[in-house]
């Protein structure tokens, strides 16, 4: 007899055969919408909000997601500045599920959130919310911490979105992110923390050399964590991809960043992925505009845009990615059947 954990994940494998078609054809995959760049943090490290820009209207909203599912997106993300900040953000949900994406999701920092939005949200449909935590503490650099939060991890118990946590892993976070992590698997919530991106869009480096090993350290501790049949929510290959960047060793694949996998701005503007940006409108392009873009960019080497480069390695070597997920897959399976209890981070660092 399966348990529950076992059931859980064959039935999200189950949805996402859906998706595999994707993966050999030559249809756009996700996309991710920016219903606002507007937001109430300002964290160091972001380029994605910009409070001098109004909110986008409902009604080009809408336009806009219709003219994405026509081209063939299964998976749509809202993305911020904070998308809790638009005035419309239940009926931008329920639309976007009423032109049958497979997966409507939504990432916030969850300040603004209450229980009447969370339970309105559900109503409209989202299928899942990423909140983004990086420390335990609020510092000048980052605001999103898990005090601020943790409270309402509790309100998902009875609610039909799935949550997740997300930490930015970076030098200033180093020392509270094992907080972050052991807080959300004792609660049963599943999380990662992927190492920060450089910004493209103003040229600032933000990855520090000298925190590269802890940055490989904190790493491998999420994949023990993972292995051992924790909710750590990163795949096999983004930590393998991850680990090589970060030891700026080269990687074999080709961005299909503007061809599968795409963003759009709250002004409409088509963007290949955050940190890519075009001036062309979203209802000008076309798929013969999309596949131009199957091809490797002088930008994708050491990339840190994850969902573009996890859609990537996919796309770009199939089997491989399958074989290694797989493998992890057992090889967690064994461990869980080896294992005494629980680990954590706190524990794996104390055992160093």
């Amino acid at each position: 007899m399966l348990d529950t954990a076992s059931m859980t994940v064959i039935g999200e494998r189950m949805l996402d055969l859906r998706q595999v078609p994707r993966v050999f054809d030559t249809k756009p995959w996700a996309a991710h919408l920016y219903v606002t760049e507007q937001c109430n943090l300002d964290c160091h490290y972001c380029n994605e909000f910009n409070n001098s820009i109004p909110h986008p209207v409902l009604a080009d909203l809408k336009k806009w997601m219709d003219h994405i599912r026509q081209l063939g997106v299964m998976r749509l993300g809202l993305q911020g500045g904070e998308p809790l900040k638009h005035p419309d953000i239940v009926e931008v949900v329920r639309y976007a599920k009423s032109l049958g994406f497979r997966k409507v999701s939504m990432s916030t920092n969850g300040f603004l959130l209450n229980r009447q939005l969370l339970a309105d949200l559900e109503g409209a449909g989202l299928d899942g919310l990423q909140i983004s935590v990086d420390r335990m503490t609020p510092i000048a650099s980052t605001r999103k911490a898990m005090k601020s939060i943790v409270h309402k991890l509790d309100w998902f118990k009875d609610s039909k979105i799935k949550p997740q946590v997300s930490g930015v892993l970076f030098k200033e976070t180093l020392d509270e992110m094992g907080q972050v992590i052991d807080t959300c698997l004792d609660l049963g919530i599943p999380v990662h923390a992927r190492v920060v991106h450089d910004d493209l869009v103003h040229d600032r480096a933000l990855r520090d050399a000298s925190a590269s090993e802890p940055l490989l350290r904190f790493l491998e501790h999420q994949e023990k964590l993972k292995r051992s049949g924790e909710k750590i929510h990163s795949s096999w290959n983004l930590f393998a991809y991850q680990k090589k960047m970060l030891r700026q060793e080269p990687v074999e694949w080709t961005c299909i960043a503007g061809y599968k996998y795409f963003f759009v701005s709250s002004t409409g503007k088509f963007w290949l992925c955050s940190q890519v940006r075009t001036e062309r409108h979203i209802l000008e392009i076309t798929r013969e505009d999309l596949l131009g873009y199957n091809r490797k960019k002088d930008c994708q080497a050491r990339c840190g845009v994850y969902c573009t480069a996890q859609a990537s390695l996919a796309v770009s070597h199939p089997l491989q990615y399958a074989g290694r997920e797989v493998a992890g897959m057992l090889a967690s399976r064994v461990s869980r059947m080896r294992r005494g209890g629980h680990e954590r981070i706190r524990d794996l660092a104390f055992a160093q």
